[in-house]
């Protein structure tokens, strides 16, 4: 994008940037960063080492199109099938883009580990920046968690459904650990990313980078691999025009499956804000945090793209993909990878490695999204939104929020325990994590383009003219996407069937809302109270 306005062009010039070889270059640059966030009202406590490598890295790492694809391919299989997956994923990615645009722009502008609170704050004016940012700001937070929680949860159940086919499947006798065996899985793997991230950030760098790396060479492998294995192949006719409409919901319309079935690739295009909440740690920040989230989506979409192809030209039979009687217990794309093996060696050991591969990707996301948690927890905290918020921004000797890291873990497992009473809770416990995020998402970005229309000043990286169309494009997708998420997914309709994500999210607004009248409107006066503008 062009170069644009400096968002504070009124307030301080950008410190010159005269010298560009050896670490000269550097330290004016961070000193600069620093100076921008003097004037957003914070001082400098994070470590700023990253790069905008490291930054796209951490992004990249917790949208995982492996993870997300992998763990919601039922859904896919379910309503559509094939060419849902494959046109959806296009469709989904396509108006993600937007949204993805727009909240880079604002991040060029307020480079902040608050984000969209602060943006919803900032872009608002002093009337309504409290309310804004409170609302924004615990639709993020709880959506944050609830992500965490759904990734660690679906990496405790894909380690189940390995031990399954390790110890001789669904149809062999094999071990189906119970939810209590599960819920241990989920805390143990918490407690691990928890004390990934209490390292310093130079750490957290390089395992991003890692993960960055596993996920794009596990899906090329992945893509390649599977259908080449596979002794019966789908054809290229089957996995480009094939509509599913038998998904034993009682739904027939197919229009509706369509639009089920983009829930799919929704889920997986999200967590990108994580980029923003990392720019107090990146250098270059109001460059490299935009650049962090377009590239990472970007990049995602083709990726993932990819790896549905591949893996649906191993695909041949959906019911039985579906059926829980098969060795994977119902686990469709577990069972795409075990009998591709198993058909052509004998026996499904090669599928299960496969799987491994899969489970350090989700292993990686989980372990990005409690940085990303934390990050937000402690800007959330500093600005006095949570309760005891001294505790949850301490920053430790290494510059790491060391509080707000465990506890982000810690209210993500409590949401996990939700599981062992009934999965119906528990599933509308995590579908805050979509629709969550992404009403915070668009609530900037429809103050940018209404209240903050004509005052508005960009940062570096901006869309110039296009800015306001971008946006509206960006709130009306999330409007689309916010309505699709809360349709029934199943008829009759019961309570065992009913989708409880309008429950969830609008539960959510209500104890927000209620918070905010009878007590936070009292002491909380968002982040616009820092500000010297």
């Amino acid at each position: 994008m062009g170069s644009g306005i400096r968002a504070w062009e009124d307030e301080a010039p950008y410190l010159p940037l005269q010298e560009e070889d050896g670490n000269e270059f550097t330290t004016v640059k961070v000193v600069a960063d620093d100076s921008r966030l003097n004037q957003l009202g914070y001082k400098q406590e994070l470590s700023r080492t990253l790069s905008a490598l490291s930054n796209f890295a951490v992004t990249f790492s917790i949208i995982s199109v492996i993870t997300g694809l992998t763990t919601t391919f039922n859904t896919g299989l379910t309503f559509g099938g094939p060419l849902t997956m494959v046109y959806g994923w296009l469709i989904a990615g396509f108006f993600t883009l937007f949204v993805g645009f727009s909240m880079a722009e604002i991040c060029s502008s307020y480079p902040t580990s608050g984000g969209l609170y602060f943006w919803s704050a900032k872009l608002c004016g002093n009337d309504w920046a409290p309310l804004a940012s409170w609302l924004t700001g615990w639709y993020n937070i709880v959506g944050q968690w609830a992500v965490t929680t759904s990734i660690d949860f679906s990496l405790a159940q894909l380690i189940q459904v390995i031990i399954l086919l390790s110890t001789g499947g669904n149809n062999g006798g094999g071990y189906l650990a119970s939810k209590y065996v599960v819920i241990c899985f989920h805390g143990g793997i918490l407690f691990l990313h928890a004390l990934i991230n209490s390292l310093p950030i130079t750490w957290l760098s390089f395992f991003g980078q890692l993960a960055a790396l596993w996920n794009v060479v596990g899906v090329f492998v992945l893509m390649i691999l599977i259908p080449t294995v596979a002794t019966e192949r789908a054809s290229a006719k089957f996995v480009f025009t094939h509509f599913n409409t038998d998904n034993g919901d009682g739904i027939h319309s197919k229009p509706y499956i369509f639009l089920l079935g983009l829930l799919m690739s929704q889920y997986t295009l999200s967590g990108y804000d994580a980029s923003a909440h990392m720019t107090e740690e990146t250098k270059n920040a109001d460059t490299n945090g935009p650049k962090g989230i377009i590239s990472a989506i970007g990049i995602s979409i083709i990726v993932g793209w990819g790896y549905l192809l591949g893996i649906t030209f191993a695909v041949t039979n959906i019911p039985q993909l579906l059926s829980t009687d098969n060795d994977a217990g119902g686990y469709a794309i577990a069972e795409v990878f075990y009998q591709a093996f198993k058909s052509r060696y004998g026996n499904g050991v090669g599928g299960i490695i496969c799987l491994g591969v899969v489970a350090v990707a989700i292993f990686f996301c989980g372990m990005s999204s409690v940085t990303s948690n934390s990050r937000m927890a402690y800007a959330f905290s500093r600005d006095g939104a949570m309760p005891f918020s001294s505790y949850w921004h301490k920053v430790n000797e290494h510059e790491v929020p060391l509080n707000a890291v465990w506890f982000s873990a810690f209210i993500s497992f409590c949401m996990a325990l939700t599981s062992l009473g009934s999965l119906v809770a528990f599933q509308a416990m995590v579908s805050i994590a979509t629709i969550g995020l992404y009403i915070a998402y668009a609530l900037p970005i429809f103050f940018r383009v209404t209240l903050a229309r004509k005052s508005f000043v960009p940062g570096p990286f901006n869309l110039g003219r296009y800015g306001v169309l971008v946006g509206w494009i960006a709130v009306l997708w999330v409007a689309t996407i916010t309505v699709l998420f809360s349709l029934p997914v199943a008829y009759p309709i019961e309570k065992d069937t009913l989708n409880y994500t309008p429950v969830a999210v609008g539960g959510l607004l209500i104890i927000i809302v209620s918070w905010w009248i009878v007590s936070a409107r009292h002491w909380f006066r968002g982040p616009i109270t820092n500000l010297d503008s």
